[in-house]
């Protein structure tokens, strides 16, 4: 009986997994090996922070999850110590932070992942990575919506200004 048993924990493993890839907008596959315990805790905040689930996860099951979502084409990432980030809610944020962590440590190493439903290579996350974040872009966005009117300002000023200089002479 414990074959059954430990063949319906894996199969649960399997089905979390599989949500999990399900649900996220971003799921980006590294090799952690090398970290201490240090740099695993910094790198859980930091990802925990934006809202990402960080798992290590056995090679077989994630294999398992991944081909039952739809994405095949990621067998040869899930070989050696596997951590996968998972995010519902922005498709860039893991690719930034681990990033990040990969370019100040050579323990990171990203693999591959999926952003937005397609299987992404590793040349396409490092440039998703390298995107400016949500908050940048508005900010940007924010300030050329607001450029033709503080313009129009600037003018009307120096109009009024004129004609109170020309007033006084």
């Amino acid at each position: 009986m414990p074959k059954k048993d430990v063949i319906d924990a894996k199969a649960k493993k399997v089905d979390v997994v599989t949500k999990q890839f399900k649900d996220a907008v971003s799921a980006i596959v590294v090799n952690y090996r090398g970290l201490s315990v240090a740099e695993v805790t910094d790198l859980r905040k930091q990802l925990r922070d934006a809202g990402v689930q960080f798992n290590v996860v056995k090679n077989n099951i994630v294999k398992r999850a991944a081909d039952a979502t739809g994405y095949e084409g990621l067998d040869e990432v899930f070989s050696g110590p596997t951590a996968v980030a998972f995010s519902n809610e922005d498709p860039v944020a893991p690719a930034k932070i681990l990033k990040k962590f990969a370019d100040n440590t050579d323990a990171v190493e990203i693999k591959g992942g999926i952003i937005e439903d397609k299987i992404a290579t590793l040349d396409e996350i490092n440039t998703f990575a390298t995107l400016p974040s949500r908050e940048e872009l508005l900010s940007t966005l924010a300030n050329i919506l607001q450029d033709p009117v503080r313009k129009f300002a600037l003018a009307v000023k120096a109009v009024s200004e004129k004609d109170n200089d020309g007033d006084a002479a």
